[in-house]
C-alpha cells in the first residue's frame, strides 16, 4: 500500500512537470528544453525520442504521466496561463523564472556528482555565447509574415529545436516574425490547417535532433551537463524581468517568483525522499 502511494505521488509529480513543460514551451519567452532540463526529463526524454519502444517499456510511470501532462499543458492550461500574460507578462515570467531557479540546486548537485571538478570552463563558455546569441535574437527585428501551410511547418521545426536545445525560445523566435499569434490561435482553435504542419515539422526536427544529442549525452555526460547547466541559467537570465510599472507589480513578482522557487523545490525533495526510501 505504501510502495503503490508513493507511486501515484511520483507520477502525479510528473504529470504537474509534464503539463508546465506543455505550457511553457508555446509561451513567449519561456524554453521548453529549460523546464525539460529544470525538472530533471530531458535525458530520459532524448532517450524516449530515439528508442520510443523501449524506453516506454522500461520507465512507462515516468513517461506516461509527463507525456499526458504535456498535452494538457500544450492545449489546455496555455490557454489559462496565456491569459497571464496577457494581463501581466512581467508576473507570468515571474513565475517561471522561480520555477526554474527552484530546481538549480539539483541541477547543480548532479551535474558536479560524476566529476565535482572537470568540465566547468564548457559551461563559462556556454553560458557567455548562449546569452549572446539569445541577446541577439531578443534585439530581433519583427516582421509579419502571411502565415500558410509551409510557415507552419517551419514553427514546428523551430517549436522542436527550442525541446531539443536548453534555453531557445521558439516564442520569442515566432513572435518576432508575426507567426506566433496566428499560430496559437490555430492552437486554441484546433485547426487542423495549423496542427498537421505544425506537427510535421515539430516531429520531424525532435527526431533528428534527439539523436544526436542523445549519443552526446552517452559519450561525453559530464561535458554535456556543464553545457546544458550553461544554457539554463543564461536562458534565466534573460526571461527575468528587469523593469516594473510599479510597487505592486514588484512585490506581485517578487511572490510569484518565490512560489514557483518553493513548487519546484519541494518537487526535488519529494522525488529524492522517494529515492532514498
Amino acid at each position: 500500500m505504501q510502495r503503490n502511494r508513493k507511486k501515484i505521488i511520483k507520477m502525479l509529480i510528473y504529470f504537474l512537470q509534464g503539463a508546465l513543460i506543455g505550457t511553457g514551451a508555446i509561451l513567449p519567452g519561456i524554453s521548453g528544453g529549460v523546464l525539460c532540463v529544470a525538472f530533471g526529463v530531458y535525458e530520459p526524454m532524448m532517450e524516449f525520442l530515439v528508442h520510443p519502444f523501449r524506453s516506454f517499456r522500461k520507465q512507462y510511470t515516468l513517461f506516461l504521466p509527463i507525456l499526458l501532462g504535456g498535452l494538457v499543458g500544450f492545449v489546455l492550461l496555455a490557454r489559462v496561463v496565456e491569459s497571464l500574460f496577457t494581463a501581466s507578462a512581467t508576473v507570468a515570467i515571474a513565475l517561471f523564472t522561480g520555477l526554474i531557479c527552484g530546481t538549480v540546486p539539483e541541477m547543480m548537485r548532479k551535474s558536479s556528482a560524476s566529476a565535482p571538478k572537470k568540465g566547468w570552463s564548457c559551461f563559462v563558455l556556454t553560458l557567455v555565447l548562449s546569452f549572446i546569441f539569445f541577446s541577439i535574437l531578443e534585439s530581433g527585428i519583427e516582421s509579419n509574415i502571411e502565415a500558410n501551410f509551409f510557415w507552419y511547418l517551419f514553427c514546428g521545426l523551430i517549436w522542436g529545436l527550442s525541446m531539443v536545445i536548453p534555453g531557445l525560445s521558439s516564442s520569442s523566435l515566432l513572435l518576432f516574425m508575426g507567426l506566433y499569434q496566428p499560430m496559437t490561435e490555430g492552437i486554441g482553435r484546433l485547426d487542423l490547417q495549423v496542427l498537421v504542419p505544425l506537427a510535421i515539422g515539430f516531429i520531424v526536427t525532435i527526431l533528428a535532433a534527439s539523436r544526436v544529442v542523445n549519443k552526446l549525452l552517452k559519450e561525453h555526460g559530464t561535458f554535456m551537463s556543464r553545457i546544458i547547466l550553461g544554457f539554463v541559467l543564461s536562458s534565466v537570465l534573460m526571461i527575468a524581468p528587469t523593469s516594473f510599472t510599479g510597487t505592486e507589480q514588484l512585490l506581485l513578482s517578487m511572490a510569484c517568483f518565490a512560489a514557483g522557487f518553493l513548487i519546484a523545490r519541494q518537487m526535488d525533495l519529494v522525488k529524492i525522499k522517494q529515492r532514498q526510501e
